[in-house]
């Protein structure tokens, strides 16, 4: 699947998920005020309260420019943490980071010595695995213990761009709650700003006011708590693949302290990427 046809799904599910709840509070405020027997009453107090609502329409653009602003950056702010939660989770598959063809490969290799077929394999299968795998065959020569501290380095770099990627995650959910926050703030003003000019008899139009910025407060949570969560579960899953890598690697090049090398320095030295 494309980026693009991805970022579409995520488009449409994260507005799906969106509107849901919208449309129904929007519903809502169109019912009325209804008598015990059922039947639809609409005083004006009712009127009022729909025209200044008016539902998530008036939610959004009856913010002012800079409340829609807000809005507008919050649902692009979700669609982002919607399509980052997607890639990590693909990114940190175990068959992306310890592909089993490679796997196999290697420990085929090793059983029989051969640390030029490993290090073929490595080059014909990249991923995170052969990465590792490559920094233990490069310092072959120099002894196990330095084999150990280049797999060490090796996943340490592995582990930081994995990191890199599910920091996006990260990011989004922390700006969700400021982005909230800052229309509350900016919904507060317009309340105030209202009061000033002698509208505090209009109970109805202060509540609107009010109305609109919670609502970006709860749309900034919205988007902060899945993604959050996501992040913190995507982060401990690469985390322990990670560290199945490393002792996977290290199980492969235990039997390296009695294995000499085929073909000698030479063959190692060509087979070593320039």
């Amino acid at each position: 699947m494309s980026k693009f046809k991805k970022l579409m799904l995520v488009m449409a599910l994260f507005v799906g998920i969106c509107a849901a709840p919208f449309a129904a509070s929007t519903v809502y405020a169109a019912d009325g005020v209804t008598t015990e027997s059922g039947e639809k009453v609409n005083t004006d107090a009712s009127k009022k309260s729909d025209e200044n609502k008016g539902g998530f329409y008036q939610i959004v653009f009856g913010s002012g420019i800079v409340g829609m602003l807000l809005w507008f950056t919050l649902f692009g702010d979700g669609i982002l943490a919607i399509y980052f939660c997607i890639d990590c989770s693909i990114l940190i598959k175990p068959e992306k980071l310890m592909p089993g063809r490679l796997i196999d490969q290697i420990q085929k290799a090793m059983s029989e010595g051969d640390i030029v077929a490993a290090m073929e394999a490595c080059q014909n299968t990249p991923s995170a695995m052969s990465n590792i795998l490559m920094a233990a065959f490069q310092h072959v020569e120099e002894g196990f213990d330095v084999i150990q501290e280049a797999v060490t380095a090796a996943s340490d770099l592995e582990q930081e761009k994995l990191m890199q990627r599910l920091n996006w995650i990260s990011v989004c959910s922390n700006l969700g709650p400021s982005l909230g926050l800052l229309g509350t703030v900016q919904g507060m003003i317009m309340t105030f700003d209202q009061l000033a000019h002698g509208a505090a008899g209009d109970a109805s139009a202060m509540a609107g006011s009010i109305g609109q910025a919670l609502w970006t407060t709860a749309g900034g949570l919205i988007v902060s708590i899945p993604s959050i969560t996501a992040f913190y579960s995507l982060r401990n899953n690469a985390n322990r693949r990670i560290l199945r890598m490393t002792a996977v690697t290290m199980e492969f090049l235990n039997g390296l302290r009695n294995v000499e090398v085929a073909g000698g320095e030479e063959a190692v030295a060509e087979e070593m990427p320039a």
